[in-house]
């Protein structure tokens, strides 16, 4: 007999990050890892886990609006099939007065996907298997059951992504095995951040290449001259075959942004990353027009419909989903539908809190059973906070390790919640913020 879901818990857990400019950019010079995190409880053994991630200040608000969804799930059977997710997600994202104060960006549409999330760890942990095993066993008609179509048929249909799963499902058995055998490629942002000195940046850029990873990350965006100087000291460091995108965090309006990236093109960088506002579909296609460095966004892009849009305006060269900023995993499916439909390359967003975790999942079941391929392909990776997490990722030679444990590798540990709990938690009272004390 399938459990019941009995509730639905939240905790707001914050990392004082900022102490040491992890994560620092040009637009987010202080962030401080942040998760709003959901637990839903059901009257067996079973729990389901999910978070959205924050930077600090607004974490409360986040957790105040998954909260709001609790009656939702409580009495709800937990979730088994594609069937149950797929009305699990409907109902949270289609109730006209949460979705009111979108609709579906935001927000409360963050915390949908949060809940979404939760349920699919609870779902795929009943089931005995990873998240990315237990997607890339649904059938093509399963799939496409889970997308919400309203609003892209112009751009996909049920019939167009059907076709896009059936022709890769004959090679989803070898692509599981090379999965496993190999792991899915990786690049890394951990040298890159804004607020890292030279020294640092040269020294964490030359491990990175010792670790194996073929790609790293720099921000830039606040000074062209510092910028011009540290990607010449990273590109020195790592030499010329290895790749170097950087990210730009929305700093720029299109203008700036195209005459920016022309001073910086001789360095070779493989992309530039959220150039302008994560709305701005046509300042995207501009800034790709304007400047010779690909173009990469995605991890602040609202919903699937402003993806639909980046693709049909041939506005970005690599599309990069965000496994807790969108409505949780069946959203996320339909931009995987919609990039495959398009013939771009998926690079997903990750870090911060548990977002490599959960996000190395969807790109698994991408190779696997949309896409087929990891050419051209990275995901994200950042060399903190993994401890706090039950079942962490596993980076070999600059690849992801596929996970193997049940559910979402979403649970965090008690330990860490009850350490970073805000702001009653014990790391939290001995490291108050001036905003936090009302100084």
């Amino acid at each position: 007999m399938s459990p019941t879901v009995t509730d639905l818990a939240v905790e707001d857990v914050r990392f004082r990050t900022s102490e040491y400019l992890d994560g620092s950019d040009a637009m987010n010079p202080d962030p401080d890892y942040s998760a709003a995190y959901v637990v839903l409880r059901t009257d067996g053994e079973a729990e389901g886990h999910g978070f959205c991630f924050t930077i600090g200040r607004g974490n409360d608000v986040m957790a105040a609006a998954i909260a709001a969804i609790g009656p939702h799930v409580a009495g709800r059977p937990a979730p088994r099939t594609a069937a149950d997710l797929a009305d699990l997600y409907r109902a949270l994202t289609h109730d006209s007065q949460l979705r009111w104060l979108g609709p579906e960006k935001g927000v409360m549409h963050m915390a949908a996907g949060a809940v979404v999330n939760a349920a699919w760890d609870l779902a795929a942990k009943l089931a005995g298997m990873p998240v990315w095993r237990f997607l890339a066993g649904m059938t093509p008609e399963e799939l496409v059951s889970l997308v919400d179509f309203r609003y892209l048929t112009d751009a996909l249909t049920p019939q167009e992504a059907l076709a896009v799963l059936r022709a890769a499902e004959p090679g989803r058995a070898e692509r599981t095995e090379r999965l496993l055998a190999e792991g899915y490629p990786a690049y890394t942002t951990s040298p890159g951040w804004l607020g890292y000195d030279d020294d640092k940046l040269v020294r964490l850029a030359e491990q990175a290449v010792a670790d194996g990873f073929t790609q790293i990350k720099l921000k830039v965006g606040a000074d062209l001259d510092d910028d011009v100087r540290r990607l010449s000291l990273a590109r020195r460091a790592v030499g010329p075959g290895i790749r170097i995108a950087v990210d730009a965090n929305q700093r720029w309006d299109v203008a700036g942004a195209v005459e920016w990236m022309k001073v910086l093109a001789p360095y070779d960088p493989y992309w530039i990353e959220e150039p302008t506002s994560p709305d701005d579909v046509l300042g995207h296609a501009a800034v790709r027009a304007g400047q010779p460095v690909k173009v990469a966004t995605g991890e602040h892009v609202a919903n699937r419909v402003v993806f639909k849009q980046l693709l049909q305006a041939g506005a970005v060269d690599f599309v990069q989903i965000d496994a807790a900023r969108v409505a949780g995993v069946n959203e996320n499916l339909a931009i995987l539908l919609l990039a495959a439909k398009f013939g771009v390359p998926v690079c997903p967003h990750a870090g911060g809190v548990g977002l490599c975790e959960l996000v190395q999942h969807l790109a698994m079941f991408d190779y696997v059973a949309v896409s087929g391929s990891w050419e051209d392909r990275v995901i994200e990776y950042v060399d903190h906070l993994h401890e706090h997490f039950a079942d962490p990722v596993v980076i070999r030679g600059g690849r992801y390790v596929a996970p193997r444990a049940p559910g979402f590798s979403a649970r965090m540990l008690p330990a860490s919640i009850a350490d970073h709990r805000y702001p009653q938690g014990p790391v939290r009272q001995a490291r108050h913020t001036p905003e936090e004390t009302g100084r």
